[in-house]
């Protein structure tokens, strides 16, 4: 990194590396789960789930390319092993070994739930001392909202659907 770029941050840059190193690591591993999820659901409604997490599943991995690339700039190095992002996730990782629609959507709102929690954390930390940072965890935090919303919509779709079938 520049050493200007590294003179505007008014935190501990080390500090900053790992809290994004940690938010790389869920990123990857909510790309897996959407995108695992979206090829297996199952269930009434698999149709729209699916075309839903598949865009999710592209989002989140354009996030970790975000974060990776900010990663960089401040001068450290993404986690570079997929068995290491277990150990620094902070929402870990629901595999979708029960397929079915409302299980997914579930697992998935708990998964945005997560990240809007990390990202409001890294916003409020980054606020007055790194503005890159900062707006970039912005963006990626208004898309993790929109994600919680459609998934939820979605939820709301099902069971509306469910108790339509019970009549």
């Amino acid at each position: 990194m520049g050493s200007k770029g590294r003179e505007i941050i008014g935190m501990d840059v080390d500090e900053l590396l790992e809290l994004l190193r940690r938010a790389f690591s869920d990123e990857w591993l909510a790309y897996y789960q959407y995108w695992l999820g979206a090829k297996l659901v199952k269930g009434p409604m698999k149709d729209a789930v699916g075309a839903e997490l598949l865009q999710h599943a592209t989002e989140e991995l354009l996030h970790a390319d975000m974060v990776a690339m900010r990663i960089i700039q401040l001068g450290g190095t993404p986690v570079t092993r997929p068995e290491e992002w277990y150990r620094h996730t902070n929402c870990g990782y629901d595999a979708p070994d029960d397929p079915f629609v409302k299980v997914l959507l579930e697992q998935n709102i708990k998964g945005e739930q997560c990240a809007i929690g990390v990202y409001k954390r890294l916003m409020d930390i980054t606020r007055d001392k790194d503005p890159v940072t900062y707006n970039m965890v912005l963006t990626i935090l208004q898309q993790e909202i929109e994600h919680e919303e459609d998934l939820q919509a979605l939820l709301e779709d099902y069971e509306l659907l469910v108790r339509a079938m019970k009549g």
